[in-house]
């Protein structure tokens, strides 16, 4: 069977996996990885920040994702520690083709509670794709710190899929955000499919 089949839906209903050449070319290019890595996690922090601005009027969305953003944050300056211990340098941000392709899929218009659930999933989506990476870097990786580095950044980003998935299910209809998906996970399969395996991209 092949691998795309074998693993199919065990990272968080991912429905294609990460190739496993990935964490290869990834381990030869670590300052590389870090450095996009590190830009990935300020990202995140700047994303849930525009969620929380723009949709100021959602008391529990405020709530969580303030939260979000703190653990976000503290993840950026982890990885700064890694970079810094390694004698690498920050460098330049990267254009994220996945998020962009990602950022194409969200429909326009409809009610507020429509485009929040948008991009509830579209965040959901990037954290478990993120989550399913960094596994991958825990068990495969040779460094013993940055094993255990990634499994704890794993852990913590299921948790964060886990928050936008619950949010979106809070603001609109159960079985409409599940419909809904499924579509994105065949739509960012598809993405994955069509992008490069890239030696100094996390994505």
């Amino acid at each position: 069977m092949h691998w795309e089949e074998s693993t199919k839906n065990k990272m968080l209903h991912l429905q294609l996996p990460t190739d496993p050449r990935w964490v290869n070319i990834a381990e030869m290019n670590l300052e590389e990885i870090l450095v996009d890595h590190a830009y990935c996690e300020q990202k995140a922090a700047s994303s849930c920040i525009s969620l929380i601005v723009n949709f100021h009027e959602f008391d529990e969305l405020v709530e969580i994702l303030t939260t979000v953003v703190a653990e976000e944050w503290s993840h950026f300056e982890r990885v700064l520690d890694q970079i810094k211990k390694r004698g690498y340098k920050l460098g330049k941000p990267r254009k994220d083709e996945y998020v962009i392709k990602l950022s194409e899929f969200v429909k326009k218009g409809g009610s507020r509670e429509d485009q929040l659930v948008e991009h509830l999933l579209m965040n959901a989506l990037i954290e478990a794709r993120s989550c399913e990476r960094f596994k991958l870097l825990s068990k495969n990786i040779l460094a013993e710190e940055l094993k255990k580095f990634y499994y704890e950044l794993m852990v913590s980003e299921a948790g964060h899929y886990v928050n936008f998935i619950e949010l979106a299910r809070k603001y609109k209809n159960e079985e409409k955000v599940n419909t809904r998906w499924k579509e994105w996970l065949a739509y960012e399969a598809e993405v994955i499919r069509n992008l490069e395996i890239r030696d100094d991209r996390m994505h």
